[in-house]
């Protein structure tokens, strides 16, 4: 293979450079640059983020030139969460430069702290191709990394210049889920993450948390697999669409439990309702980005609660498999003592066919400038070619492909549940947008008349059984007739708020007999174990 090298050197000063003053009180605003290594030509890539987080705040690159600070042609905007983004060719070599950030907020001026870059010409390239794929990981394959939230303890960042030096060459980020609240989270550290890692030169892939719905309805499952696709367009859009250093959305479903109670899990979908839900999933978002998505999972999952099935073969798998270390060439996920797991991806000859190994939950987070302790660690199946043809085809989004503010929505009260005080009140609950289909978030909650509000505090619970439907119990209402609402808010501004009035009597029921507390015994000490005893720890 023949090697053209033209050196690239970057030197990154994060010290301050020149006292900033501070403008707007309470609001900061940070700044990194990175050159991405591995490219043909100098790409720097300037981002940060505003604290508190503000949306569509316009953030000015600005340069130290003739012994004063002046505005640069590249502006950003803040995203939801704060963060901003600028890339640039470097187009001037060996020069010492010296950048900061600045942004107005209500008519008052916050700076970053200023930093300093050197751009030296040393850029490699390998057969014209302007990507290098180091194949450092164990078993001289390409290694990688996944990560979410539990990978920034205390809102601390990710060093991905870090992780690159030792070796990680993608990283999967978790973009969306089923659920808002973990949904949110996510959000904000994708847009973080993506930017920085790409800035590293390390590849970024996205992942979604699947939750199935409570139903055996063929019609229902597909609708609600639908409508979490369109939460992952929709979250892929708002990143911008895929880029050339974008891997595919991956679809993590490990989870088949419908229904929980206070004991755990007590209903859990069947195989075909798995199954009929992920195809659905998979091809949706396929057929809307042209990027083949890929499926996560562990092999006991995909043999026990996935019927095997030819069309979900078609997508890539990462698989997940611990205690077998891939720097023996001869040892592969999807074995088990008794002979192998028998599923989609199962070849005659009893191996997995996967693409992605995550082999490790156990990595050594510092050594990848990772706050935190444990990291997932993943090894890719292939060749540097076949790793940069998953990133083959970008996909832009158009105006119909970003999520809607505001949307009007409908409400139906399917049915109510309401009869003495011993008994918890529930109320079913669907929602749904103006054409027809599910909401994709958001929440229901019972607002009593405020003149005729029980005295107790009220205790609500709502239960998801799939998209656009709840079921909402409220305990705590005396005996009497209760007036009042039932609202839908979506905290994301997605789907327009929406009201129904219910009414409902509460008969006197019969009083609890108190029962006397048993005397307490001393809890036995639970034994210590180690989850990470048996695993990888690179």
């Amino acid at each position: 293979m023949k090697r053209l090298v033209i050196a690239l050197s970057l030197t990154l000063t994060a010290g301050l450079l020149y006292a900033t003053p501070t403008y707007a009180a309470g609001a900061s605003l940070s700044m990194s640059l990175n050159q991405t290594p591995g490219r043909s030509e100098p790409i720097v890539t300037l981002y940060g983020q505003l604290k508190p987080a503000k949306a569509s705040i316009p953030v000015t690159v600005q340069i130290y030139l003739k012994g004063k600070w002046q505005d640069t042609r590249f502006i950003s905007k803040t995203a939801k969460v704060g963060t901003w983004r600028v890339v640039a060719v470097a187009t001037a070599l060996n020069a010492t430069m010296k950048y900061r950030a600045k942004a107005n907020i209500a008519g008052k001026t916050v700076y970053s702290t200023a930093k300093e870059i050197v751009i030296k010409p040393v850029p490699q390239m390998v057969d014209g191709v302007s990507h290098v794929i180091d194949p450092l990981g164990p078993g001289g394959r390409i290694h990688g990394t996944d990560v979410s939230r539990w990978q920034h303890p205390n809102d601390q960042p990710i060093n991905f210049v870090k992780k690159y030096k030792a070796g990680m060459r993608f990283v999967m980020i978790k973009a969306s889920d089923t659920r808002d609240e973990a949904d949110a989270l996510a959000l904000k550290y994708v847009i973080m993450d993506r930017s920085a890692a790409q800035a590293a030169g390390i590849f970024t892939g996205f992942y979604h948390y699947a939750v199935t719905p409570d139903s055996k309805d063929p019609e229902v499952i597909k609708t609600d697999a639908a409508t979490q696709a369109q939460k992952v367009i929709w979250r892929l859009a708002e990143l911008g669409g895929y880029n050339e250093m974008d891997l595919p959305y991956a679809l993590d479903l490990e989870n088949n439990c419908v229904r929980y109670d206070k004991s755990g899990c007590v209903k859990y979908a069947s195989k075909q309702a798995v199954t009929l839900w992920a195809k659905t999933f998979l091809r949706i978002v396929k057929e809307k980005t042209g990027r083949t998505p890929i499926l996560y999972s562990y092999p006991a999952f995909l043999e026990n609660a996935m019927v095997r099935d030819a069309e979900l073969a078609t997508y890539p798998l990462w698989l997940a498999q611990y205690q077998i270390d891939p720097a023996d060439p001869l040892a592969q996920p999807g074995l088990k003592p008794g002979g192998c797991y028998v599923h989609s991806w199962t070849s005659a000859n009893c191996s997995s066919q996967w693409i992605i190994w995550q082999y490790s939950s156990c990595g050594i987070a510092p050594k990848y400038g990772v706050p935190g302790n444990r990291l997932d660690l993943n090894v890719f199946r292939g060749t540097q070619d076949e790793f940069l043809a998953l990133a083959t085809g970008t996909w832009k989004p158009s105006a119909n492909d970003f999520m809607p503010k505001n949307e009007s929505s409908t409400m139906t009260i399917k049915s109510v549940n309401a009869v003495s005080t011993d008994k918890n009140a529930t109320v079913k609950v669907e929602v749904f947008r103006p054409t027809g289909l599910p909401v994709v978030t958001g929440t229901v909650r019972f607002y009593p008349n405020p003149t005729n509000r029980p005295e107790n505090m009220l205790v609500q619970t709502v239960v998801r059984s799939t998209s656009g439907a709840w079921t909402l119990t409220i305990n705590g209402l005396p005996a009497g007739t209760w007036p009042g609402e039932i609202g839908f808010v979506d905290a994301t501004g997605t789907h327009a708020k929406v009201r129904v009035p219910i009414e409902f009597t509460i008969a006197q029921g019969p009083e609890p007999t108190p029962t006397p507390s048993p005397t307490a015994k001393p809890a036995k000490p639970k034994p210590t174990t180690d989850s990470c005893a048996k695993q990888i720890k690179n």
